[in-house]
């Protein structure tokens, strides 16, 4: 599948293309564990959304965990709320640290992605990876990270290069899975001042691009940070294929700085307008999104992040027929 004209064709041919995977969990009327640990659960409920949101894409998990689980860092999970990393593992010689195998929940992912593509032939697939210093955030604690920024650059310069030889390891079994693509979500890089932004961030997510996109696998860069106004040329300087922002920043203001050809996506609010909205809100929200940004079509609607699983589907439902609608008229 050729997804360079794929993103063309989604120029032409708009639909509303929100970050939703862990909702399917309401659809399958299962447990939050027993959709994170089963391969075949995950297909399905790809499967699901994508027959209930017409979005004609098929949208992996964005766990931001389970990269860092194969380093061997400590995983908060409760069942209740998503996982999380806790602590550092990382905490004075990365030299120490080996580049892991792919394992634990890493596998079960990329099974889930094998057997999404089997139940649906025909539709791209996008897998969801951290991105490399959102990654290392995580390995030397986030809090941490930024000050060693500037007091050891050379200890996260040594994490980051084992971060990204491990995501391109990550990368080519979900392509080799079935994936067309990947959402990189590199969030962490959107609080880094826009001096450190190329240093820390974009030379390795080039690294990640250079290694794996090509026509018919696409990567398309997440960054939900407050500051990508202000990077908007570190980020351009990844090469992807195309751009996914968070609520943080004001849509049409990066719409004016990104350049014509490449696809934006972003950027409804899916915590305080699609999880907690009211249906009023979430149809007034998003019909001024698109009357701002209408001028540009390489506009595409989206959630400004990956969405909870216990929002509502009347809600979700209401989003995606309130931009479809839009887009029809």
């Amino acid at each position: 599948m050729n997804m360079q004209e794929w993103l063309k064709n989604l120029r032409k041919n708009k639909r509303t293309i929100p970050i939703l995977s862990f909702p399917a969990i309401q659809l399958l009327n299962c447990s939050l564990t027993d959709f994170l640990n089963n391969s075949s659960l995950q297909a399905k409920g790809m499967q699901l959304v994508v027959e209930r949101c017409q979005t004609g894409v098929g949208i992996g998990m964005m766990d931001l965990s389970i990269e860092a689980e194969c380093f061997g860092a400590d995983i908060k999970f409760d069942g209740i709320d998503i996982p999380t990393v806790c602590g550092a593992l990382i905490k004075e010689d990365a030299t120490l640290v080996e580049v892991p195998p792919i394992q634990k929940r890493a596998k079960i992912y990329i099974d889930g992605i094998k057997q999404a593509r089997k139940l649906m032939p025909d539709i791209p697939i996008l897998a969801g990876m951290i991105g490399p210093f959102s990654l290392a955030g995580r390995l030397l604690d986030v809090s941490e990270a930024m000050i060693l920024c500037y007091d050891d650059p050379d200890l996260v310069h040594e994490v980051l290069s084992k971060a990204t030889e491990f995501l391109i390891q990550y990368g080519k079994e979900l392509k080799q899975s079935g994936a067309n693509g990947i959402i990189l979500a590199e969030p962490l890089a959107g609080i880094l001042s826009p001096m450190l932004v190329h240093e820390f961030s974009s030379e390795y997510v080039q690294k990640i691009v250079k290694e794996l996109q090509t026509d018919d696998f696409i990567i398309i860069y997440h960054n939900c940070g407050n500051n990508v106004l202000k990077m908007v040329d570190a980020i351009l300087s990844t090469g992807c294929s195309a751009y996914h922002f968070g609520n943080a920043i004001h849509m049409k203001e990066m719409l004016e700085k990104m350049p014509k050809d490449k696809i934006v996506m972003g950027n409804i609010d899916p915590v305080g307008i699609l999880k907690d909205g009211s249906i009023d809100m979430i149809e007034k929200e998003t019909n001024q999104l698109l009357k701002q940004c209408e001028e540009y079509d390489n506009f595409i609607l989206s959630s400004g992040c990956d969405i909870p699983y216990t929002s509502s589907w009347e809600n979700l439902d209401c989003f995606i027929k309130t931009g479809n609608k839009y887009y029809e008229k």
